[in-house]
């Protein structure tokens, strides 16, 4: 597929994810956050001190292994991963 295109699919993506029914495993739901997270916002890592927590630092975990993937990939491997998600519930 022509790169021009990813943003639409990303987003399409999104859209599919949010509306999924049935709760995804743990693991399943940090890559999804974790690739969402680099695709917006690459390597300008950012924590809320006011949101501390378990399940925040698992977050900032997940995504911050992520780094130096650029932007356009992280928008591919979430493509990807929401597209087998999909895939394995047919």
């Amino acid at each position: 597929m022509v790169n021009d295109d990813i943003d639409a699919r990303f987003k399409e993506a999104f859209e599919k994810a949010s509306n999924m029914e049935g709760k995804l495993p743990p693991d399943v739901m940090l890559r999804l956050y974790a690739y969402y997270k680099q695709a917006l916002k690459g390597d300008q890592f950012s924590i809320h001190t006011d949101t501390k927590g378990l399940r925040n630092a698992f977050k900032f975990n997940a995504w911050i292994q992520l780094k130096g993937m650029n932007p356009t990939e992280a928008k591919e491997e979430y493509i990807k991963l929401v597209n087998s998600i999909i895939e394995q519930n047919d």
